[in-house]
């Protein structure tokens, strides 16, 4: 800039005043690279050839051969009067700079390529280098200047060999700098400087390729933040909201995070790596972001999932950039779904994230849900990995996270009357599940009464039941619930029990966590049921009675597809439908139970051994399942003395007597169903001792008859039915039985 365009603003910060902006610094720095090219271009001036670049002469042959290796043909010529003029214009420049990046840092001024460089610990050569390759990005007359100097004017380009000879005065230092431009150097390892090649020339030596800066870099150095492709669309970064005082997790684990804190602001070395564990909303991410918060730090936060088909060549890619953004910001960077990359044939990919994040300064959060093996953890060669397992909130704490949920979604106080404590108790939720929960609740009430938008507790039910896990329909049939407690024909005692059970599931959060009972348990915090009975006594309607009463989804699980001949396949189903379990707040019903859980065999084979581990998991996953569990069997007698000591609730669905056979008789029939005043359903109950389910296919098949013959249910139809029923059940029939009447 001339002098005499300054402007007394632009005078006062030549003298030495702080960056109004990083933009500022950047171009104070690219006037003084640009001295130093000006000063080589007088220098190749005093040759005076017109056609520079376009033909070689024999008088430059000879003067190849008499110059010395390693210089330029500029470097030969005979320095101008006014190269002085602009060295010490340099220096001044140089020491202006320095001054004004001083009370830049004073006013808390952020100057992009002093953080550049100080985040990827570049030197001054470095950080020339950067700046002389960003000069043709930001002004296309550095190109044509540096083919002027290449004597080639279609290397437009910084080439290495024009970087060695504007940075540095003598052969030997030249030949000690080419390290700055290896693979493992900075600039490169970074990916802050891309190496190129000429196309003609593919195997083109070091010095002749062409120097470019990466275009994110760029884009940073210039104020634009915007992430790029690939890596957009897989990261985002954002300013942490979560605050570790307002957290609602463990007191262990906010000790953990501020022992963290303080380590960090006791020592910049302090880098460890957290591999948090935890299923959906259980604030894995709140809490990187309250560590993060509290060391005043960005997060950058990697979509792990999306990368879970990926190819090798892609996560490592992605892997390397994430590690550059982050390192751009000086941010924290959070992994999550890292857990995709768990998987055997993923080793690899999985190799790259590690040793990527091994370079990484400061700290680094993998999150996922899936268990990680320790020998991983030896891709880490300088900082310890941390193993952090985050469980669900306990009552009190859902009980507040519902209040919080509730006061934030529905917006007015006079719609939050919900019963949060009856929340708390029923489901098993994270903080991420209830929010979404709540979310949800509110847009089923506008649908159904777009005036008001009240919640009730259905809508919340429904909500939770929306958010269950899908995976789980894939390993169990999902129960359609329609009865209730009036459908249920048993005797007054086990309805009793069944209504305490009920009370065990809806108040374990007021028993186990809030009076402290769970201390004393040694196993879960789930309930385990065993029904047994005879087919048709009402074990299935028992079970969804309770899944109704409780507000949960039940699920029946065929053993006979569960059970696997194949070594461990049968533990991994298990392990499958008891994870999936726990994500969806189901009941889970094992129909047939005693095919798994008959008694234990007698070792004599590799067989019963194995057939003896099954069962065994199972009794472990019982357990320490914390939801409703229910077994029926029809074979009490063959359940193992061992298996059923632990579980917590027998319940016997005996036959029905005569009473309770007329109650189901005169329940089964739905209201419009017509029946002919032959139907004698009092000596039905009397003459045919069967369980209930045999009675519903009597009457259903009955009416069947009726409708095929186009009139009313009578009694000569529910005789044919019961006669086929016995048949089907394979009793012997006494012809007498079937008399029409006694």
């Amino acid at each position: 800039m001339n002098t005499s365009e300054q402007t007394p603003k632009d005078t006062a910060k030549a003298r030495g005043g702080a960056y109004a902006s990083s933009v500022e610094h950047l171009k104070d720095e690219l006037r003084r690279v640009d001295l130093l090219v000006r000063a080589q271009v007088f220098r190749a001036r005093q040759e005076g050839d017109e056609l520079r670049g376009l033909s070689i002469s024999d008088d430059d042959v000879d003067e190849m051969l008499e110059r010395s290796i390693g210089k330029a043909r500029w470097e030969s010529a005979e320095p101008p009067l006014a190269l002085a003029d602009i060295n010490t214009a340099i220096q001044k420049r140089a020491k202006t700079i320095a001054r004004r990046r001083g009370y830049s840092k004073k006013k808390g001024v952020e100057l992009r390529l002093d953080a550049l460089a100080s985040r990827f610990e570049l030197d001054q050569f470095e950080t020339d280098v950067l700046l002389l390759a960003l000069a043709p990005e930001l002004d296309t007359r550095y190109g044509r200047l540096f083919g002027y100097l290449h004597d080639d004017i279609t290397r437009s380009k910084l080439s290495v060999e024009l970087a060695l000879a504007l940075l540095i005065p003598t052969f030997e230092a030249r030949l000690a700098a080419r390290r700055h431009f290896l693979s493992n150097a900075r600039l490169i390892h970074h990916g802050l400087i891309k190496i190129q090649a000429d196309p003609p020339e593919r195997e083109a030596p070091l010095i002749r390729c062409s120097l470019k800066v990466d275009s994110r870099i760029v884009n940073y150095l210039t104020g634009i933040d915007a992430i790029e492709p690939p890596l957009s669309g897989r990261a985002r970064r954002i300013v942490p909201r979560a605050l570790l005082q307002t957290l609602l997790i463990p007191d262990s684990l906010k000790r953990l995070l501020t022992r963290l804190a303080e380590e960090r602001e006791q020592s910049s070395q302090a880098r460890d790596v957290l591999y948090l564990r935890g299923s959906y909303g259980v604030g894995k991410q709140s809490m990187a972001e309250a560590l993060a918060a509290e060391l005043r730090l960005d997060l950058l936060v990697v979509d792990g999932q999306s990368l879970k088909n990926a190819s090798d060549d892609t996560v490592a890619e992605i892997a390397r950039l994430a590690t550059r953004e982050a390192r751009l910001y000086g941010a924290a960077l959070y992994w999550d779904g890292y857990d995709a990359l768990l998987t055997p044939e993923k080793k690899s990919a999985r190799s790259a994230v590690l040793t990527a994040i091994d370079e990484l300064p400061g700290y680094a959060f993998l999150a996922g849900e899936g268990a990680w093996d320790p020998a991983d953890s030896l891709a880490f060669r300088s900082r310890p990995l941390l193993r952090v397992d985050i469980r669900l909130p306990t009552y009190d704490e859902q009980t507040r996270l519902w209040t919080a949920a509730l006061a934030e979604g529905l917006g007015s106080a006079e719609d939050n009357t919900l019963d949060t404590s009856a929340l708390a108790n029923r489901y098993r939720l994270s903080a991420g599940q209830i929010f979404d929960a709540v979310v949800t609740a509110k847009s089923l009430a506008r649908l159904q009464d777009p005036e008001r938008g009240l919640v009730t507790m259905e809508h919340i039910a429904t909500a939770c039941r929306m958010g269950s896990s899908p995976n789980l329909t894939t390993l169990a049939h999902k129960v359609t619930l329609r009865n209730s407690w009036d459908d249920l024909v048993l005797a007054k005692d086990r309805v009793a029990r069944l209504r305490e059970i009920c009370n065990h599931a809806r108040y374990r959060g007021t028993v186990l966590d809030t009076w402290g009972f769970e201390k004393k348990l040694s196993g879960g915090k789930g309930l385990s049921l065993l029904f047994a009975g005879p087919p048709g006594t009402g074990k299935t309607m028992a079970a969804g009675v309770m899944a109704s009463e409780l507000g949960l989804d039940l699920y029946a699980i065929d053993l006979s597809n569960v059970v696997n001949k194949y070594i461990g396949e049968t533990e991994k189903q298990l392990a499958k439908i008891f994870d999936e379990a726990e994500r969806s707040n189901a009941i889970l019903f094992f129909d047939e139970a005693d095919a798994l859980f008959g008694k234990r065999t007698e070792v004599k084979d590799a067989h019963d051994r194995y057939a003896n581990i099954e069962t065994s998991y199972l009794l472990q996953r019982m357990e320490s399942y914390e939801g409703v569990a229910i077994l029926a069997t029809n074979l009490f007698q063959n359940m193992d003395e061992a298996f059923v000591r632990r579980i917590h609730f027998i319940l016997d669905f005996a036959l029905p007597d005569e009473r309770e056979r007329l109650r189901i008789w005169e329940r089964i029939w739905p209201e419009r169903t017509p029946r002919d005043p032959s139907v004698d359903l009092a000596f039905m109950a009397r003459r045919f001792e069967i369980a209930g389910g045999h009675i519903r296919n009597i009457a259903l098949a009955a009416s069947f008859l009726a409708a095929a013959e186009g009139s009313a249910v009578t009694h000569k139809h529910l005789i044919h039915a019961t006669r086929r029923e016995y048949q089907k059940m394979g009793r012997i029939i006494d012809e007498r039985m079937f008399l029409q009447r006694p």
